[in-house]
């Protein structure tokens, strides 16, 4: 076997024997066989990405049991933002086939596809856009931005895509023929249906072209004499790296965008994402101070905008959700479990996509606590729904869960939704 595997099941071994437990006592706190923990400490069996956040934390390792695991861990690639781009190159346009999902088209091409909409505000139908006609596109604009997003709960991202990317599209080019204070707006505007889009795509589980759009978001905000964005494309650069188990990325990313000079909210936001790198990491303490963090910073952040709002909308008390993630690979489920109840009784139940993902990390946590019949209960509603939202970031908490509860196939829940429960766990979201 491996050396990696033998360093993991001694050093598993010496902190089991110092904390006064037996095999039988650790099996039942893990929720593993005792058969299977034997294998691992003697090196014979790798150790599940679970199994050690559940064996760190109860024996109070403090992320020493996480660290020397993922050291054995092949290198988890890192993939920079897309920086600077020409001029014809930023125009994109979904493609169905293919292995990208993206193509560069014309820039006639793609604008057409919004310029009906732009058409109805010109003053004569080819000169420039008056300030009224700028402003009334604004509004109708940012008015669809809100019904999209809320659209974006309960359908897959491709019905979407197109038609964000064509607005997105739209918005720059007219911001191009108003005044300089609607062209502001109009910009600021763009920047946010760009990163929507940027969210979308990472769902469609393309982390290159999700990170891409991020750009492009920053740019057009930047464009427009906002530079906050760019702190906020270091958080959606954090929660790709989060979701390729990259803690160190995660962390380092998220604190880069805690600097003084950004809003209340958006460091906020950061402090969040800290805090999920430090509960990959197994830091339980670091973890709590950044969700203090945040929780401070996010109560600071100004009502009176009147712009689309940064990050989710569909939280009411976000901290207290991510509180009850990161108590997930903490390898504290029971705890995790009872937070997120409380937390998904907040939620409205048109918040579908939010519903999902919070969702089958709660029934994760049920499951990883040794809780199978409630795990399969609460798993077994979602499953529509998950296949409804096509959500490659939920299929990531969806195969983990898959993993828990194979371990019990035997079990009649788990009998019953095993066949479903593994064929969505291996769709791909292409």
């Amino acid at each position: 076997m491996p050396q990696s595997s033998t360093e993991f099941g001694e050093e598993l071994r010496k902190r089991r024997l110092e904390a006064g437990l037996s095999l039988t006592a650790l099996s039942g706190a893990v929720h593993y066989s005792k058969a299977q923990l034997s294998k691992v400490e003697r090196g014979i069996k790798a150790p599940s990405r679970d199994l050690v956040r559940l064996c760190d934390a109860a024996l109070g390792a403090d992320g020493a049991l996480i660290a020397l695991a993922a050291e054995a861990a092949p290198d988890v690639p890192t993939e920079p933002a897309p920086g600077h781009i020409d001029e014809e190159d930023w125009i994109m346009q979904l493609s169905p086939d293919g292995p990208n999902r993206f193509q560069s088209l014309g820039r006639r091409e793609v604008v057409s596809a919004g310029v009906a909409s732009m058409m109805t505000w010109r003053s004569d139908g080819s000169g420039p856009v008056s300030p009224a006609s700028g402003a009334g596109m604004l509004e109708a604009s940012s008015s669809l931005f809100t019904h999209y997003r809320r659209l974006g709960q309960a359908v897959e991202p491709g019905l979407l895509l197109p038609v964000l990317i064509a607005q997105t599209h739209t918005l720059r080019e007219l911001s191009a023929q108003t005044d300089a204070g609607t062209r502001q707006r109009l910009l600021a505007l763009g920047s946010r249906y760009a990163e929507y889009v940027g969210w979308l795509v990472q769902e469609t589980g393309d982390d290159h072209a999700a990170l891409w759009w991020t750009q492009r978001a920053v740019d057009l905000a930047a464009a427009g004499d906002d530079q906050a964005l760019a702190g906020y494309a270091l958080v959606r650069r954090a929660l790709v790296s989060l979701y390729r188990d990259d803690a160190q990325q995660t962390i380092s990313l998220a604190r880069r965008a805690q600097s003084g000079r950004l809003p209340p909210r958006i460091r906020g936001l950061a402090a969040q994402r800290e805090a999920q790198g430090h509960a990959l990491a197994g830091d339980l303490n670091s973890c709590l101070r950044a969700l203090e963090r945040a929780r401070t910073l996010l109560a600071r952040e100004d009502d009176s905008s009147d712009g689309p709002v940064i990050g989710t909308m569909h939280l009411p008390d976000p901290v207290g959700m991510v509180t009850g993630w990161c108590l997930v690979d903490l390898g504290r489920p029971r705890e995790a479990s009872e937070e997120l109840d409380r937390q998904l009784a907040l939620v409205s139940q048109d918040a579908v996509r939010t519903q999902v993902r919070y969702g089958v990390r709660r029934a994760l946590a049920y499951a990883s606590a040794g809780e199978l019949d409630q795990a399969c209960a609460l798993t077994a509603p979602l499953l529509d729904d998950v296949v409804a939202v096509r959500s490659a970031t939920v299929t990531t908490d969806l195969r983990r869960l898959a993993r828990v509860l194979a371990r019990h196939a035997n079990h009649p829940s788990v009998r019953e939704l095993g066949p479903r429960l593994g064929t969505l766990s291996r769709s791909s979201t292409s």
